[in-house]
């Protein structure tokens, strides 16, 4: 009986010693990469995304932190979530109400926006590789890239009132790539 006891306290201390190593890198993450929240709500709209926001910090992003070409979380740390509470236009498709996550595959030209309807609990695996499973995506639509003259050192992304609708907008580094929604 005494070893049974024993043995449920050392596993008690090893789930302890366990979590508090996950929040303490969790911490440490979040330093790193802060959460940002950004809204559009008008009558017609009720739009809000969640994401982490890397910075530069003196690295070449797209091409090469972010590779060209290969599906990207959008962010870091988490998967970056995006909630319409009604259905949107984007790239002459339905995107329809409800939270998603949202995917990019960066080119050095052409950007893919993905919109998929899983939640998932981390933007990568442990081979830090993204989470998205393709079966799951809702919408995918494609937008050129722009170069801006200044770098944004936090990546940002803002939700903007635009000719009939708004705009999901990304900066980071020197690009800037423009979501037309409506």
């Amino acid at each position: 009986m005494k070893a049974l006891k024993w043995i449920f306290i050392s596993l008690l201390i090893i789930v302890g010693l366990a979590y508090g190593g996950f929040q303490y890198m969790k911490h440490n993450t979040k330093k790193m990469s802060p959460e940002g929240n950004v809204s559009f709500v008008t009558e017609q709209y009720d739009v809000s995304i969640f994401y982490n926001r890397p910075s530069v910090r003196g690295r070449t992003i797209f091409g090469n932190l972010v590779p060209y070409n290969e599906v990207w979380r959008t962010g870091a740390n988490e998967a970056t979530t995006f909630t319409t509470k009604t259905d949107l236009e984007i790239g002459g498709q339905t995107l329809p109400a409800g939270t998603y996550t949202l995917w990019t595959i960066p080119g050095e030209q052409e950007w893919q926006f993905i919109w998929n309807s899983k939640e998932y609990p981390w933007g990568v695996n442990w081979e830090s590789e993204a989470s998205r499973e393709a079966e799951y995506d809702v919408l995918t639509t494609a937008v050129y890239k722009e170069y801006i003259p200044s770098i944004t050192e936090t990546m940002t992304i803002n939700l903007v009132e635009a000719g009939e609708g708004f705009e999901l907008q990304l900066a980071w580094e020197n690009v800037l790539v423009r979501v037309p929604i409506k």
